[in-house]
């Protein structure tokens, strides 16, 4: 009899125990969550862009002419003064002659000078036509005198005279004319690049338009330039300047004298500064996506102190921020927090260890959290995440939570 309860009773044992562990299989499990509280606290909404410092007076400075340049002795970073010579250009050199080339110019030396010594007999022969004639009229003018010759032959020999001394006289300019002819056919072979380098010291100088210092050199070795090419950049590196490529729908929100804080500049602190210029033409720009983007350029001036940044060079790589909106006792939420309902916004808060709906309305965003401007109250609690297991009143626990 014993025998047979102690088996009823081992029978009833484990059969709750069965009904149980199957109770508790289906009782449904507390969703793991991550958690956070809504707070109140500062909140800045920014525009952030990638931007780039230059220095804010930068002079090209260029070649007048064309000419040879000669090597320039400075380097990157001189010191310069107002009106101190930065470069001197040279004459252009001639060409080499080729053999050819070079016969043809000692030929033509050859011609000229033949036609130097033809002309030059042609003025001996006119000077002495032109003495015979002045002689000539001396002797019929005390003929005249004497009443021996008539006014006639007088006026004659005043005209042979005339015509003589003008015969004289072209004969003498074409020896002139003869003499530069033979002067040109002797400079192609005088200023031959292989006969050395003539006025060198004839040279233009080009001079410092204001003081700072050098930031590059396009021509540092001599050789032939051609005029208006840039030789060197000069500049004040205390006096720089940063400009951002912003998107057009993102640069109608930044206003001039808007706050900008400057990061990833290579220092252990963000450097400030404030918006100066909003340049009123877009430009296109192609993306690295390959999309064309609408992008105005904004010019920003740094305001921290000098010994912060003084690192800084020109062409240097920033993080630039532009503060548009600024709130000092902001409750907010994470964005990753909110979710669509409808036509407004949701949350999931935690009540007694269940989810809770609620909608709310947002106003400012900055991408990491987001404004409440109704719906929650402070040091609630509410849901980052939340995915599809997530409903309202469903069971939830910290995900990192051992119970």
């Amino acid at each position: 009899m014993r025998t047979e309860v102690r088996r009823r009773i081992l029978i009833i044992t484990v059969t709750v125990s069965v009904i149980a562990a199957l109770v508790y299989g289906f009782i449904p499990k507390p969703v793991r969550v991550d958690m956070t509280q809504v707070k109140k606290g500062p909140m800045r909404v920014t525009i952030d862009e990638e931007g780039k410092t230059r220095v804010k007076d930068r002079f090209v400075v260029s070649a007048p002419v064309a000419g040879f340049l000669r090597r320039i002795e400075l380097e990157v970073g001189d010191a310069i003064k107002k009106e101190q010579v930065l470069a001197a250009l040279e004459p252009l050199r001639s060409s080499v002659l080729d053999p050819r080339s070079r016969a043809e110019a000692l030929a033509a030396v050859s011609a000229a000078q033949a036609a130097l010594n033809a002309v030059r007999e042609e003025e001996r022969s006119a000077e002495a036509a032109a003495d015979y004639a002045k002689k000539n009229i001396e002797r019929q003018k005390k003929l005249f005198e004497s009443g021996y010759v008539a006014k006639d032959t007088l006026d004659q020999a005043d005209a042979d005279a005339k015509g003589t001394e003008a015969g004289r006289l072209s004969a003498e300019a074409r020896v002139q004319a003869a003499r530069a002819d033979l002067e040109r056919a002797r400079s192609l072979l005088g200023h031959s690049a292989a006969e050395g380098i003539a006025d060198r010291e004839r040279i233009v100088l080009i001079k410092a338009p204001a003081a700072g210092g050098v930031l590059k050199i396009h021509h540092e070795s001599e050789g032939v330039i051609a005029g208006g090419e840039p030789i060197i950049d000069i500049g004040d590196p205390g006096m720089i300047e940063v400009k951002a490529e912003v998107l057009s729908a993102d640069a109608v929100k930044i206003k001039i004298g808007a706050a900008v804080l400057f990061e990833r500049w290579g220092g252990s602190e963000p450097l400030s500064g404030v918006a100066r210029i909003i340049e009123p033409a877009a430009f296109t720009k192609i993306s690295s996506l390959g999309v064309e983007e609408q992008r105005v350029l904004v010019i920003a001036d740094i305001t921290s102190v000098p010994e912060d940044w003084k690192r800084l060079g020109d062409g240097y790589r920033v993080e630039a921020s532009f503060v548009i909106w600024e709130g000092k006792d902001v409750l907010q939420v994470p964005s990753t927090a909110l979710f669509r309902k409808g036509e407004g916004w949701a949350v999931f808060v935690v009540d007694r260890n269940r989810a809770r709906l609620k909608e709310v309305k947002v106003g400012h965003r900055n991408g990491l959290v987001t404004e409440i401007v109704s719906g929650l109250t402070e040091n609630e609690l509410v849901i980052t995440h939340p995915d599809d297991a997530v409903r309202d009143g469903v069971r939830v626990r910290l995900r990192n939570s051992e119970r």
